[in-house]
């Protein structure tokens, strides 16, 4: 390799892996503003089916609630990432995210030793490190660029 080559290696290392931390972050951007989008929008299909159904009272209790909010956030984040080409294994993994800081918070709920706001704001916080760590475990899904409908 000669000297100019030697030279040149460390800015492009730069800049790949600037490229690949935008990736990454964007990836998560997506997903997020994915979540907050199936919350608003899923969330009257829910009142109106239980409504209609006379079964409005079952989201009184707050782990149904949690269970719910997760689902609309999971499949609006889903129908994203199988748009951006992601395979369903990664897709799995990130609605585990979803669910799991709510259901390990489920049994202090039940001993009422957290409120039902306690569950939705520390599920909801939880959430985010969970999806990271769930990114950072397939850093390279997440560190190039997706296209619509491409699959790898």
């Amino acid at each position: 390799m000669d000297k100019t080559a030697l030279q040149q290696h460390p800015a492009d290392h730069r800049a790949g892996r600037r490229t690949a931390v935008w990736a990454f972050t964007r990836h998560y951007l997506e997903m997020v503003v994915a979540m907050i989008i199936g919350m608003a929008a899923l969330a009257p299909v829910w009142s109106w089916a239980t409504d209609a159904l006379g079964v409005s009272a079952v989201f009184d209790r707050p782990d149904v609630a949690a269970l719910v909010m997760a689902t609309n956030m999971t499949l609006a984040m889903s129908a994203w990432m199988l748009y951006r080409g992601h395979r369903w294994a990664p897709i799995a993994e990130m609605a585990a995210a979803m669910y799991l800081p709510f259901v390990m918070l489920f049994p202090p709920l039940w001993l009422g030793a957290i409120s039902g706001h306690t569950l939705m704001a520390a599920g909801h916080l939880l959430m985010l490190p969970a999806m990271a760590l769930a990114m950072l475990l397939r850093r390279s899904e997440y560190t190039h660029a997706h296209h619509a409908g491409q699959h790898h």
